[in-house]
């Protein structure tokens, strides 16, 4: 007797050619979706929420276009994940993995309607993807040694990053900015010390790089607004007892002295942990949660200068940057760790007044101000910063570079296509397979610019038959042209990350052969 369904009612399966097709389609329709993002006249999109207030997004990060979708599809989840993987470990390259890794399943699908086994296509790719590794390796450029070409390499990197995003128009201003925070870390990826502060208005080229730390508050009334020689002390302690705050608490008292007196006692107690504060010996007090006008006025006697409601990202970083922790409790000053500054003020940002710290004891902190005409564009142009940031920061470790426009993709495709003509056995079409998707970025980024990509990428062939070639595509002037004089250069980290990400994404969806789809939980009816 055959066992008719193992499964529940509602549960689906699909087995064989069905399950590769769905995963295979999926796949490709996420490339295709973030393909016309990629290169330097890639477009936009407008992404909008559901939720309350319908917010808009427009972006052109493959990262944040693929976030924001919900998506069905399996495989195509695959996609989206390495995707948000690309973006946390480098930054950039986000969309190119997308797009690789859905031609490599396009070339796959052409191989398997050929009777060729996933399997076969699998090591192929697998060699491919090894060869071009070491055909890049071959080719890097390490000036890590000589500091001015080092910098003029993380420029070209910075301007190459920016130049496919938002701020393509202002790209050296803020290619300079980038490099110039990058410096400052000395070589550390934690990038949390580089804070992003955005204000609408102003344009864009008005954004500039401040040495220390701002803190978007205001300076309370009646209070130094200028100190030298700063201690801080930072805090995440309740200033605001001096009412009773036990809430359904009754106290029943006998006349309306007894009720002064509670008062009285609620004050005393405010002021004796305001005591406890001040001989700490400090002259700046930063805290997370609200004080009340009783303590802020025992401050400012004091001549200390009292910060409230300080954001939590703010605060956390303000203790990072200059030295000190968050306390809690004020009992024994000598464990409490101060912070240090030469100098708080305020200052003006458009009509904002902030507070500006500078002469930090962390030298790598610096604070980026980014102007704009309105939130949607400053919101893309911190996205664009920071990609560039997480790029230069991984680069200032790994400073190996490639050149940029197509011309590493051609170099590796160049030599993934003689290995496929000394391989023999059916493993030599999956090779070629691969190098033919490798060529899908270039012609991808002539298409997105409106020229005649098929024109173009066999010129560029042509090109790299030739020892030392370093042409690539010149979306400007659209045409092929010599990337060392247009200085556009690429991390290496970033396109190995590419390659070895989007071809074991490949991988993973080729291996596939059945989808099971769980039956959805039923709500039993609560009657």
């Amino acid at each position: 007797m055959a066992i008719d369904k193992i499964f529940k009612d509602e549960a689906s399966e699909e087995k064989g050619e069905r399950a590769r097709m769905a995963s295979f389609v999926g796949a490709m329709a996420i490339a295709d979706l973030v393909k016309t993002t990629l290169g330097p006249k890639g477009m936009d999109k407008i992404l909008q929420s559901t939720g309350r207030g319908r917010e808009v997004t427009v972006t052109n990060d493959g990262a944040t276009i693929l976030k924001s979708l919900h998506i069905d599809n399996p495989a195509a989840k695959v996609l989206v994940d390495i995707s948000k993987v690309q973006d946390d470990e480098v930054g950039d390259g986000t969309t190119s993995v997308v797009v690789l890794a859905g031609e490599l399943l396009r070339e796959a699908e052409r191989l398997v309607a050929t009777k060729i086994h996933p399997m076969t296509i699998i090591s192929g790719f697998r060699m491919a993807a090894e060869c071009a590794c070491n055909a890049l390796l071959e080719k890097v450029v390490d000036n890590k040694a000589d500091a001015e070409k080092f910098r003029s390499d993380l420029l070209n990197i910075a301007m190459t990053t920016l130049s496919s995003k938002i701020l393509s128009q202002d790209k050296e201003h803020f290619a300079k900015l980038a490099v110039d925070a990058v410096m400052r870390l000395k070589g550390s990826t934690n990038l949390e010390s580089i804070q992003i502060i955005k204000k609408p208005g102003g344009s864009l080229k008005d954004s500039f790089l401040d040495e220390g730390f701002i803190l978007d508050k205001k300076i309370g009334i009646g209070q130094p607004k200028r100190i030298e020689n700063a201690k801080i002390l930072v805090a995440n302690t309740a200033m605001d007892t001096d009412k009773v705050k036990i809430y359904g608490a009754r106290v029943r008292v006998d006349s309306m002295a007894r009720v002064a007196q509670i008062e009285a006692a609620e004050k005393e107690k405010m002021r004796e942990k305001v005591q406890k504060i001040i001989g700490h010996g400090i002259n700046c007090f930063v805290n997370r949660q609200l004080i009340y006008n009783f303590p802020e006025e025992l401050f400012a006697d004091a001549g200390i200068l009292a910060i409230e409601h300080a954001d939590f990202d703010g605060i956390e970083r303000l203790a990072l940057v200059t030295g000190g922790e968050i306390a809690s409790t004020f009992d024994n000053p000598e464990s409490v760790k101060l912070g240090h500054c030469d100098l708080i003020e305020e200052i003006m940002i458009g009509e904002d007044k902030l507070i500006h710290f500078s002469g930090v004891a962390m030298g790598q902190a610096c604070t980026i101000v980014l102007r704009g005409a309105s939130h949607h564009v400053l919101d893309e142009a911190e996205r664009s910063l920071h990609d560039a940031l997480c790029v230069l920061s991984q680069t200032v470790n790994d400073s190996r570079v490639l050149l940029g426009g197509g011309w590493p993709e051609m170099v590796m495709a160049k030599e993934v296509d003689a290995l496929a003509k000394k391989t023999p056995g059916k493993k030599s079409l999956a090779i070629e397979a691969f190098s033919r998707a490798l060529l899908a970025i270039p012609t991808i980024i002539a298409d997105n610019a409106g020229l005649d990509s098929a024109e173009l990428i066999s010129q560029l062939r042509a090109e790299h038959q030739k020892e030392g070639c370093t042409a690539g595509i010149d979306v400007i002037s659209g045409s092929v042209g010599d990337m060392l004089e247009r200085g556009i250069s690429e991390a290496f980290k970033v396109k190995q990350a590419v390659l070895l990400s989007s071809t074991e994404a490949a991988e993973m969806i080729l291996r596939v052969d059945e989808i099971i789809t769980c039956a959805p939980r039923r709500r039993e009816d609560r009657m």
